[in-house]
């Protein structure tokens, strides 16, 4: 499966409205891929910066060119994965716990490619695309993260 990254990049969105794992797996199936690894980031009641404290909810916030911003680090990353197709697909606006914020997919003919390619994805995705979250505790307190 060597085809141009920009080609294997199936999917990338940032979206106001809840996400599908199912939609990201139809996104990087393909009858050359026999392991698909995908990661879903789901909101927790709780963060390690804070312990004994209760998040009740977040808010992502996202700038303007994240989307674009998304696009180029998977290609990047499809460059790096030359067996990989991939998907990634973040949300923004209120998420109560247990929603999915960020789910990140990638399909390659082994496992082992399969996984190196998706954690890359989340991983350069968290480090790069300008998407902040605000972590609303129950006590009526907030905390930016990844500003």
């Amino acid at each position: 499966m060597h085809v141009h990254p920009d080609d294997r990049v199936r999917l990338v969105d940032v979206r106001s409205t809840p996400l599908s794992v199912d939609e990201v797996l139809r996104a990087v199936s393909d009858p050359h891929a026999g392991g698909i690894s995908l990661f879903v980031g789901v909101v927790r009641d709780h963060t390690p910066e804070r312990p004994g404290e209760v998040v009740g909810e977040l808010e992502y916030s996202a700038h303007p060119s994240a989307r674009e911003r998304l696009a180029q680090v998977a290609r990047a990353v499809a460059a790096e994965h030359p067996a990989a197709l991939l998907a990634a697909v973040h949300r923004v606006g209120d998420l109560a716990v247990g929603d999915l914020a960020v789910v990140v997919a990638a399909a390659c003919p082994h496992r082992a490619e399969a996984f190196a390619a998706c954690r890359a994805l989340i991983d350069t995705l968290k480090q790069e695309v300008p998407i902040w979250k605000r972590e609303l505790f129950r006590d009526g307190s907030h905390t930016w993260v990844g500003i």
